[in-house]
């Protein structure tokens, strides 16, 4: 298992290096020059190679990404143009924490729901209340998360004055925000799970288990569902990078100051290294979650082989 974790690990290396290549590419395709970009179009000429000269875009692009890829190793991501702050400082001071808190959130709740959906439907097929769950699982899966994001504020704040509708940090406040994250992920695993329990459920080793007088609670959560749960696993993962993505948009209508809104200020602003740094950051949970999620995967059952 040790030997499995750690070659797993060494895989990300490659994939890491491919994704800051793609993030240090981004600076170089602003249309025009990166540097006019930030200065503005009010800028003249000396403003401008000024700053090409301190962003280092003057020196050959190959040694403009080794010394990039030399400052994420040892942890700098540049300073922001805007606020001449530190990048690390300005997402990992509360920004950081408030996304992964939210997405954390988003995926609890996706999971609770999406598993409690998709257990009680594979149990009842084809009864209406099955189809019934369905339907509304499809519904979950087909609104975008920011035309949920208003229904549930005028549902639920504009109309009955229960919730607030900006704000992070009290309970009352995070409800809204991960219910828009979680829903649509919920429908995913619901419709998931209900197709491999009842895939599981018609195997030979459940009929046998039923044969030898096993009640139906132990057949499903004893025998069953830790079977179907193992391609859920990889959905619940891809659901959890998702969200660190789909939380730009929503913290942008719930006015919370996590990294999806700081991406959103930083692009109004041209304040591009920080958009830079932020977009690495994501990135690169992206792929440790991934990385957890195969890891995961071989906890779940050693009998599954990931080359």
């Amino acid at each position: 298992m040790i030997i499995f974790i750690v070659r797993r690990l060494l895989q990300t290396i490659p994939v890491l290096l491919g994704v800051s290549l793609v993030v240090f590419l981004m600076i170089h395709l602003i249309p025009g020059c990166p540097a006019r970009a930030m200065a503005g179009e009010a800028a003249d000429p000396v403003q401008i190679e000024i700053l090409r000269e301190q962003m280092g875009l003057n020196d050959p692009v190959l040694t403009q990404y080794f010394r990039f890829i030399r400052r994420i190793v040892t942890g700098d991501l540049g300073t922001s143009i805007v606020s001449g702050r530190p990048v690390v400082e300005e997402i990992f001071e509360a920004r950081f924490a408030i996304t992964v808190h939210l997405a954390i959130l988003g995926t609890l709740a996706a999971v609770i729901l999406g598993l409690i959906v998709g257990i009680v439907s594979a149990t009842m097929k084809d009864s209406f209340l099955d189809i019934l769950l369905m339907l509304v699982a499809l519904l979950g899966l087909s609104i975008p998360n920011f035309w949920l994001a208003v229904l549930l504020i005028i549902e639920f704040s504009v109309n009955r004055g229960l919730l607030p509708i900006v704000g992070w940090g009290e309970i009352n406040q995070m409800v809204l925000p991960t219910l828009t994250l979680g829903i649509s992920g919920a429908a995913i695993i619901a419709r998931m799970t209900r197709a491999n329990l009842l895939d599981v459920l018609n195997q030979d080793y459940i009929r046998t288990a039923r044969a030898k007088g096993a009640g139906e609670r132990i057949v499903i959560f004893k025998h069953a569902l830790r079977n179907a749960l193992i391609p859920v696993i990889t959905v619940v993962g891809l659901q959890f990078g998702a969200l660190l993505t789909g939380a730009i948009i929503t913290e942008t209508i719930f006015a919370i100051n996590g990294m999806g809104r700081l991406i959103i200020q930083s692009i109004t602003q041209r304040d591009v290294i920080m958009v830079q740094g932020t977009v690495l950051v994501v990135s690169i949970m992206f792929v440790a979650v991934n990385a957890m999620v195969d890891i995961a995967y071989r906890l779940v059952n050693k009998r599954v082989d990931l080359n």
